[in-house]
């Protein structure tokens, strides 16, 4: 077998919020939106955790709205930024589930890698923060060490089975024995394009679709930041349970959820 890979979407499927809007306050702390831009992102905020997923429309006026509103920012302000309130904005919020499960892949010596449609300078720090290096992101049009206004990859719906399919040829990754996890229906091109798919937290559509075919459907619902995940993993379940039927890695948590409450039955 040659190597493969597992990769997770970020946002509702390895933390509990949206990366790029957990931002907006340090960003108009330190001048870069405005007090209107800091209220629009908490109702959109205030949506992502009520809705399912985004249709392409949504993604391409995201895109466009951030392209437009982080033109001129200094891209050395905005690594300051995330590197200092990283700890206070994401970290509590990882899912116990998903961590582990990375770990999972990670001693199964698969590469774990990170595809999300937020900007690479806030998912970089975020895979550091779990021990994962590789990052499929959306990546502004820098000039001068200042973002031009232009998007060079925007890495959402389709755009990220091309950054996956790109990673595979170089590493030469079989994309028929990786796996990927993803909340949204948007990925459903990322989910279809790889030999073991799994919905997590899933929005309507891609839970019927996972339904409809036998994918894994996980439930992730235990956010805790990484020094009780490390206090704690010992006596955690590896994953939520599985309500999908499913195959390889997931196949194995759901066997492993049914022996720990058959033993707890028992006892």
């Amino acid at each position: 077998m040659g190597p493969s890979a597992a990769f997770f979407d970020l946002d509702k499927t390895v933390i509990a919020k949206s990366s790029a809007l957990a931002f907006g306050r340090p960003f108009y702390r330190d001048g870069l939106i405005s007090r209107r831009d800091v209220v629009k992102s908490g109702y959109a905020q205030l949506m992502f955790r009520l809705g399912g997923g985004t249709d392409e429309q949504a993604m391409a006026r995201t895109r466009d709205y951030m392209a437009a509103l982080s033109k001129g920012w200094r891209v050395e302000q905005v690594q300051q930024i995330v590197a200092e309130t990283l700890n206070d904005l994401i970290n509590p919020y990882v899912y116990l589930e998903a961590a582990a499960l990375i770990a999972e892949h990670q001693a199964a010596g698969r590469d774990v890698v990170l595809v999300s449609a937020s900007g690479d300078e806030m998912v970089r720090p975020i895979g550091a923060l779990l021990g994962i290096t590789d990052v499929i992101a959306t990546r502004m049009a820098i000039v001068d060490g200042r973002y031009s206004g232009e998007v060079d990859f925007y890495s959402a719906g389709p755009n990220k089975v091309v950054g996956v399919r790109e990673l595979a040829e170089t590493r030469g990754y079989d994309l028929a024995e990786c796996f990927a996890y993803s909340d949204s229906s948007s990925d459903l091109p990322l989910l279809e394009a790889v030999g073991h798919p799994s919905a997590v937290n899933p929005d309507r559509t891609l839970r019927r679709v996972a339904a409809e075919r036998s994918w894994p459907i996980l439930e992730f619902r235990h956010p805790i930041p990484l020094g009780k995940r490390l206090r704690d993993r010992p006596a955690v379940p590896v994953a939520a349970a599985a309500l999908g039927v499913g195959v390889g890695v997931a196949i194995g948590f759901a066997l492993y959820g049914r022996h720990r409450r058959t033993r707890a039955a028992m006892a």
